[in-house]
């Protein structure tokens, strides 16, 4: 669903509110990678995991909430951003399929770094290692740096 400046429910006032939003979840988006690479460094990697999974889900969603598009209330929207890609800038359409597969890789991964593989009874700490959060971290941080760029935001102040 397409809600932004051409669109019927669109406007300046809309633009505006989908704007405040899309700078409120870069907001939440980086502290959450400030939050994973200090849980990095305690050695939590699953939890490593699903902060930078959230960093990159709040970030897609501000991406596709600049360009007006309503998108399903599920974690991994990198279909909808593949659908969309014509209405972003040469640079970030570059990147989609980058964006993408960092989605989709995340978000597979989402569930198991909350409950582990509770029908062979191993834990979040057995099924994620330090390669999975470092991995994690690098798409999340890519991610971060493209959106802020896209939204000519100054950067936040990640560790």
């Amino acid at each position: 669903m397409v809600l932004g400046p051409g669109s019927e429910s669109g406007g300046g006032v809309h633009a505006l509110n989908l704007a405040k939003i899309a700078k409120a979840y870069i907001r939440q988006a980086g502290d959450r990678l400030d939050d994973a690479k200090r849980a990095l460094e305690r050695g939590n990697y699953p939890y490593t995991l699903r902060l930078s999974q959230e960093c990159v889900e709040l970030c897609l969603k501000a991406a596709l909430k600049t360009i007006g598009v309503e998108y399903p209330k599920i974690h991994d929207v990198s279909d909808v951003l593949l659908e969309y890609r014509d209405r972003f800038p040469a640079w970030f359409a570059y990147e989609i399929e980058f964006l993408a597969n960092a989605s989709r890789s995340l978000a597979a991964k989402r569930e198991v770094s909350f409950y582990g593989g509770e029908e062979a009874l191993l834990s979040p700490d057995d099924l994620v290692d330090r390669k999975d959060a470092e991995q994690a971290i690098e798409q999340a941080s890519k991610t971060y740096e493209l959106i802020t760029r896209l939204l000519q935001l100054p950067k936040h102040n990640v560790m």
